[in-house]
C-alpha cells in the first residue's frame, strides 16, 4: 500500500486488510488445514503432548504456532512450507523421546532431571537457588498439599517437567511453619515445641531451651524461631 493510499480508521482495511472479501473463504479452508495440522502433528508426537510438557515439547508446539501464524492469515504463502517444518519437528520430537529411552545421559542434557527441593524436613537452598524457586512458591506449593511445616515433609522432589512429587514424614517431626508471618491468629494455633528451633531460611533444627544465639551451621542464616510440632486443630 502506498502512502497516500492510507486513510486513518478506514473501515474496510481496518477490519479486513488489504485483501478482498473472497480470501475470508480461504481464511476459514485454512484454518480448518492447520487445525488439522496441528492435531496430528501432536497425535504423531506422542500422548504427553496432551500432558504437562516438558521444555523439549513446549519448544515443539511453539514453533508449530509460529510455522502456522503466518500463513493461516497471509494470501501470498503457501501451504507446503509449513508441512516440512511440522515435519521436521515431529521427526526431531521422536528421535528425542526415543533416544531418550536408550541413554540417560542424553535425557539428562534434553530434559533435564530430578532435584530435591526438600529434604528430611530442611530446604536445599542450592538446589532452589538453581532452579530459581522461590521460597514462597515453594512453601505456596506445600499449602495447596495441606503441609503446614516442614517437618511434615520427607522429601519434596522438583521433577525434570517442573513438576512436584511430595512424599511425607511418617511420623512428622518437628518443623518450620509455613504459614505467612502476617496470619499470626493461625500462627499462635499451631502447636510449638519448647526446646526446638528453626532456622527461618532453610528449616535446620536445633535443640536448645532458648533461642540460639549463633548462626544456622547449615546456612549460617542468624534467625530462628520455635519449631511446630503439630499442625492447627481443625475446627
Amino acid at each position: 500500500m502506498k502512502p497516500e493510499d492510507f486513510h486513518l480508521f478506514e473501515p474496510l482495511r481496518f477490519f479486513l486488510g488489504d485483501v478482498p472479501w473472497s480470501f475470508l473463504l480461504e481464511t476459514f479452508l485454512r484454518g480448518i488445514f492447520f487445525y488439522i495440522l496441528l492435531l496430528v502433528s501432536m497425535r504423531l508426537m506422542g500422548k504427553r503432548m496432551g500432558a504437562q510438557l516438558s521444555r523439549n515439547e513446549m519448544a515443539a508446539l511453539t514453533s508449530l504456532a509460529a510455522a502456522i501464524g503466518v500463513p493461516i492469515q497471509a494470501p501470498d504463502r503457501g501451504l507446503v512450507p509449513p508441512l516440512v517444518i511440522a515435519l521436521v519437528i515431529i521427526v526431531g520430537q521422536r528421535f528425542i523421546a526415543a533416544r531418550t529411552l536408550k541413554s540417560k545421559k542424553f535425557e539428562e542434557v534434553t530434559q533435564d532431571d530430578i532435584a530435591i527441593m526438600v529434604e528430611d524436613g530442611r530446604l536445599n537452598l542450592d538446589k532452589m537457588e538453581e532452579v530459581v524457586l522461590p521460597q514462597e512458591r515453594l512453601f505456596a506449593k506445600l499449602r495447596s498439599e495441606s503441609i503446614e511445616h516442614l517437618g511434615q515433609v520427607k522429601r519434596l522432589y522438583m521433577e525434570a517437567n517442573g513438576n512436584f512429587t511430595l512424599l511425607l514424614q511418617d511420623p512428622p517431626q518437628p518443623g518450620l511453619t509455613l504459614i505467612p508471618d502476617w496470619d499470626e491468629e493461625y500462627i499462635q494455633q499451631q502447636k510449638r515445641s519448647s526446646d526446638t528451633f528453626a532456622c527461618l531460611r532453610c528449616g535446620q533444627l536445633e535443640r536448645s531451651p532458648k533461642e540460639p544465639a549463633h548462626a544456622c551451621p547449615r546456612c549460617q542464616h542468624q534467625r530462628w524461631t520455635t519449631a511446630v510440632t503439630e499442625a492447627a486443630a481443625q475446627e
